[in-house]
């Protein structure tokens, strides 16, 4: 596997993980069960799984009324922005 195919099946995998994530917390919510840390949903944005966040915000209508998760998303965006631009044109 090169280390581009790598980058993408990592940032790919961090996604879905982190939509499953959302939906999961979701259900739990509605379960009154178990929840999953908002902590590991920001750790998980930061890392590369801002695009499944967002799109698990919108398809779920999970954590919209929370201004920190859209913030975090935000800055987790540019900073991957940032750093592939900076890596690239390094």
């Amino acid at each position: 596997m090169t280390p581009g195919r790598a980058i993408a099946f990592a940032y790919g995998a961090l996604n879905l993980l982190e939509l499953l994530g959302y939906g999961w917390d979701k259900l739990q919510a509605k379960r009154n069960g178990r929840r999953v840390p908002e902590r590991t949903l920001h750790a998980l944005a930061l890392l590369g799984g801002f695009a499944g966040a967002w799109i698990g915000m919108s398809v779920f209508r999970h954590k919209t009324q929370k201004p920190l998760f859209s913030v975090v998303l935000v800055l987790a965006a540019l900073l991957h922005a940032g750093f592939w631009s900076w890596w690239f044109l390094a």
